[in-house]
């Protein structure tokens, strides 16, 4: 079995950490990330900026040195951004932006289109939504004419689930991220989406899980892997998420 980890975070206090809706998250480094995944077969990743870190790129830029050239970053970003700061963080292994709708903290979907194009025109990055899939309707027209989009966490919630879908049958992907976060029958989730497209979900481990109700469990793997056949569990764990970040 192989990994590859779609969707952690790194905190790391020596950067800015901003309070967000009163909460401040623990420290996170990447040595315990490593130490908390040293039992998974972890052979690369995505490390994405949460709301607490609002647009700084230096705590994102020392982390992906640390890691290697089989992890990237997502980070968040203005809409403001020069195209120089996109390339210069395309040069150090970022590879996606994030717009924080459920949090807060990043840009907002007023610039979704101009900037979604703007970034993969320029440097062939996805954009990633953190929203209640129940919410999508009101951008749907918007989502389904974008080169390139995920959403994560399942979409958390059993309302939203059939409007996600309607956008995975056209080419968004999912995070197979945070279970112990969403509200949802996640084995339904899984299969439902995984049916509709084969190439949508991508595995994270979430780490290190805040604000969850749940912390990642071993047990989230194991669930996809009883669900699902070996090459199903291989195109979740692995392949999938690969391809979408260092196609």
């Amino acid at each position: 079995m192989r990994i590859f980890d779609a969707h952690f975070h790194i905190i790391d206090f020596d950067f800015p950490i901003i309070e967000n809706q009163g909460y401040t998250p623990p420290q996170f480094e990447v040595t315990e990330y490593q130490q908390q995944t040293s039992n998974l077969n972890v052979l690369g990743g995505a490390i994405v900026s949460g709301s607490f870190q609002g647009f700084d790129q230096n705590y994102l830029i020392k982390a992906l040195k640390q890691l290697g050239p089989s992890f990237c970053g997502v980070t968040q970003l203005p809409f403001t951004v020069t195209d120089e700061e996109i390339i210069s963080l395309h040069n150090n292994g970022v590879k996606a932006f994030r717009i924080n709708i459920k949090r807060g903290g990043s840009e907002g979907l007023s610039n979704l289109d101009y900037f979604a194009r703007r970034v993969y025109d320029l440097v062939g990055w996805h954009c990633e939504l953190y929203i209640d899939a129940k919410e999508l309707p009101e951008f749907v027209s918007t989502l389904k004419k974008l080169p390139a989009i995920s959403v994560d966490h399942l979409g958390l919630s059993e309302e939203g689930l059939p409007h996600l879908l309607r956008l995975v049958d056209k080419g968004i992907r999912v995070k197979a991220t945070g279970f112990g976060r969403v509200e949802l029958d996640v084995e339904n989730a899984l299969k439902s989406i995984y049916d509709s497209n084969p190439d949508a979900l991508m595995f994270g481990t979430d780490l290190p899980s805040t604000r969850a109700n749940r912390p990642f469990q071993y047990a989230d793997v194991k669930l996809i892997r009883q669900v699902f056949d070996k090459k199903a569990t291989d195109k979740i764990l692995y392949t999938n998420a690969l391809n979408w970040y260092f196609k």
